[in-house]
């Protein structure tokens, strides 16, 4: 028997999605272009990593959109894994983008170019605003959805780098060391690829039906063990179909027979409630079907008085 009677319809981002695009598309050309003329590479650098944040703001929105589409005869999850891959590939292009940023920053360092410290702290100050806001948009969904954690990481570690930025000009003019701004590049880039393994493990187990994090397997079982009549739990699977929607199946050996439907509600509310489990499947055995049991005659075996 299934239960899916809960809601968990993720919540709507689209006006953070739109407001954050505009945001950063208008601050990647002013940033690229001040960039240019103070001759900042780590201006020019966040300026790039902007225009990645863009790309995977998209892919988010992308994966989001896709996660609502409704289910069919060809898809019967729909296409909420969709949220799972833009996941995965924000944090795969936040990676990239800082490896480009490091092989730069390492190549300048060898030899620093003297830049404008005035223009590259007032355009990245504006980059720590900018980026701040729309950081703030995804912060709410940031702790439930994976899918909405990228954009919130993608945009909360711009808001780092424009800050390092800052702090580069500030140095640089007080004094002088041309090696700052690359040194500064480095840095970030370092900080930013530490805390995006975290997204690109997660999704990348998820990926691959991993047990959710929020999810320990071993708990579950005990607790459908405990339930009354249930002797035996097997073919219990767990698995992520979205970056929100948990999925569930498993039997459960009652040789006392089909329990009632209130049975069934109280496990699918306490999957729900402890584990955040939203589409528990459970099926009921008399016995171990796959371990040779007697199993009722059917209709057509039974003699014919």
């Amino acid at each position: 028997m299934s239960e899916h009677d809960h809601s968990h319809a993720p919540a709507d981002f689209n006006r953070a999605f739109t407001v954050g695009i505009a945001l950063n598309v208008a601050f990647v050309i002013i940033e690229a272009f001040y960039g240019w003329r103070a001759g900042s590479l780590a201006l020019l650098a966040d300026a790039g990593h902007n225009l990645s944040d863009v790309a995977g703001l998209l892919l988010a929105w992308g994966g989001a959109v896709a996660g609502r589409f409704a289910p069919d005869h060809r898809h019967t999850y729909g296409w909420q894994r969709g949220t799972i891959l833009a996941a995965l590939a924000n944090a795969i292009l936040l990676l990239v983008a800082m490896g480009s940023l490091l092989w730069e920053a390492i190549s300048r360092f060898h030899a620093p170019a003297p830049i404008e410290g005035m223009t590259v702290i007032v355009v990245a100050a504006i980059g720590v605003v900018v980026n701040g806001i729309t950081a703030a948009l995804f912060m709410s969904g940031s702790s439930k959805d994976l899918n909405i954690r990228g954009a919130f990481l993608h945009m909360a570690a711009d808001a780092l780098v424009s800050l390092g930025v800052v702090a580069a000009g500030v140095l640089y003019l007080w004094t002088g060391w041309g090696w700052l701004d690359p040194a500064a590049s480095i840095a970030i880039a370092v900080v930013i690829v530490i805390g995006t393994w975290g997204l690109f493990r997660r999704s990348l187990h998820l990926m691959f039906d991993g047990v959710p994090d929020s999810v320990d397997l071993i708990v579950v079982q005990a607790y459908l063990l405990a339930q009354p009549g249930v002797e035996e739990v097997h073919d219990l699977h767990v698995w992520a179909m979205s970056t929100s929607d948990i999925a569930l199946t498993a039997h459960l050996v009652m040789p006392g027979g089909q329990p009632d439907d209130a049975f069934f509600e109280t496990i699918a509310n306490a999957l729900h409630d402890r584990y955040e489990i939203t589409h528990p499947t459970i099926q009921i055995e008399r016995c171990r079907l796959d371990h040779g049991c007697a199993r009722p005659p059917r209709l057509a075996d039974r003699p014919v008085p």
